[in-house]
This record gives C-alpha cells, sequence and structure tokens, in this order.
C-alpha cells in the first residue's frame, strides 16, 4: 500500500473519524497513522490524545470485539484469545474481554452450535459424527474440556 503524506491536523481529523466509526485496537490506528505518512513520534503523540480523549481505549476494544464475535459469529475463548493476541492486544485486556463473556451465554452457544452440527451429521455414524462434531467446535475455538461432556451427552452407542 502507498503511503500518503497529509499534514497532522489532517491525520488528526481522519483518524478520530476512523475511531468514532467502531471501537479500534491501538495498533490498527498506529498502523492507519503510518499509512497517512505520520512519523514514529508523531503516531505516539497522536495516539497518546485520542487515549486521553476517549476516542482509543483497548480495553473497550478488546471487551466490544469479544463480544461480538462471540455473539454474532459464535467464536469460543479460545478464537478470540488468538485474534486479540493478533491484533496485538495486552494480555489483560485479552483476560478482561475473555471474562467480559457470561459463562451461562457461552455454555449454552456452546451446546446450540454441538446440537445443530451433530444433527447436520445425520448420515454419519457413532464416533465419526463425535470426531466431526468436536472438531468443528475446536475450530470455532471452544475448549476441549467443554466440549466433551456435551460430546457423551450427544452420542448414544449404537447411534
Amino acid at each position: 500500500m502507498k503511503k500518503i503524506r497529509v499534514g497532522k491536523e489532517q491525520a488528526i481529523l481522519s483518524i478520530r473519524h476512523f475511531c468514532a466509526y467502531q471501537e479500534r485496537a491501538q495498533q490498527e490506528v498506529r498502523d492507519k497513522l503510518y499509512e497517512l505518512g505520520m512519523t514514529m513520534p508523531e503516531v505516539e503523540e497522536i495516539i497518546a490524545n485520542l487515549i486521553s480523549e476517549n476516542f482509543l481505549n483497548e480495553e473497550r476494544f478488546a471487551i466490544s470485539f469479544a463480544g461480538g464475535h462471540f455473539r454474532i459469529k459464535g467464536w469460543g475463548k479460545l478464537k478470540i484469545n488468538h485474534a486479540l493476541y493478533q491484533k496485538k492486544v495486552s494480555n489483560f485486556n485479552i483476560k478482561m474481554a475473555l471474562q467480559s463473556i457470561d459463562q451461562d451465554d457461552y455454555l449454552a452457544k456452546l451446546l446450540e452450535l454441538a446440537n445443530k452440527k451433530w444433527n447436520s451429521l445425520k448420515g454419519e455414524r457413532g464416533l465419526s459424527r463425535m470426531a466431526k462434531t468436536h472438531a468443528f467446535l475446536y475450530q470455532r475455538g471452544f475448549e476441549p474440556a467443554l466440549i466433551q461432556p456435551i460430546l457423551q451427552k450427544l452420542y448414544k452407542p449404537g447411534t
């Protein structure tokens, strides 16, 4: 991507709009400012100002990201954790985001996804059906320790 050099004031206006549109990770904002041609000292100064003006709040971003990806995309905590780590969110904020997901809702979503996948595999038999459902839930980011008891309830030998 080609860098475009804009003035500092124009960059600040642009990045405020960027942050107001939706919650952003600090690294996303940092990358965008570098795309606008800002230097490292300018980037750090602008980010500090955005934080002090509450345009940028990484904890708020992490909680919003985790909640949205859990509710809308049906992601488990392992996948959310990895995605936030990829966005260079701090471990503390990742922990806060994962704790913000209600455990009862989490287990209900896991059960809903397990039932849906299980029922979609009607042609499969026994352990194959169980293995495919397990793989699906694990790929979605749910913990094996939570998946296993649910699969034990779904699996009835001979089916």
